[in-house]
């Protein structure tokens, strides 16, 4: 579906600059933007290494690990149906963990592991429990303390202090996923998102 919005964008674009008459500065704009786009990832490249490089230095001495354990009483509170020591539980600690630490290639996997350990006691398997709801708002507005990525972007666009995206991030995904928190367990109250029983359902 993107990729037709895209086409669509380029499409219109390109017809009412000729209808325009400016069917040259569209040709020009794409050759320099292609050169930007193509300079800019090069750059990427020294600026990311590092903040991954830091971000791994920090998973392997511990931190994420860490953070998990502080992370587990909060996790029993918001996911009460998936017992304490299920495997589904450690991988969305350590997935959360990953995530505020902004590894975002080492939480993914983690994710996915969560959901194949959420699925096994899910009861109704052609419908997502209330658990794999929770843990997808959360993965999705997950509170990031560095996002590499962000500040690799910046000082690839030679912002003058790439990394005081830091505060503003802490706070907007602070917010976003308290939003989504309140959000999911308020939505799970309302009967339309509760699976009927099987009798009252084939009265």
């Amino acid at each position: 579906m993107i990729n037709v919005i895209w086409l669509l964008f380029l499409v219109v674009g390109i017809v009412v600059a000729m209808f325009n008459g400016n069917a040259q500065v569209v040709t020009d704009a794409a050759i320099d933007y292609a050169e930007v786009a193509v300079e800019l990832s090069l750059g990427l490249i020294g600026v990311m290494t590092l903040w991954l490089g830091i971000m791994r230095i920090a998973e392997n001495a511990g931190l994420v690990k860490l953070l998990g354990k502080a992370l587990k009483p909060i996790m029993i509170r918001l996911f009460p149906e998936v017992p304490e020591e299920h495997p589904a539980m450690g991988a969305m600690v350590m997935n959360m963990a990953a995530n505020i630490f902004g590894l975002g290639n080492a939480a993914t996997p983690l994710g996915l592991k969560a959901m194949k350990e959420l699925q096994e006691i899910n009861p109704h398997k052609d419908t997502a429990s209330n658990a794999m709801c929770t843990f997808l708002a959360i993965n999705t507005s997950s509170v990031t303390l560095v996002t590499s990525s962000v500040i690799a972007y910046r000082a690839a666009a030679n912002s003058a202090n790439p990394a005081e995206i830091i505060g503003p991030t802490i706070i907007a995904t602070t917010a976003s996923t308290i939003a989504a928190v309140i959000a999911v367990k308020l939505l799970q109250k309302l009967p339309i998102f509760q699976i009927k029983p099987e009798k009252e359902m084939e009265s």
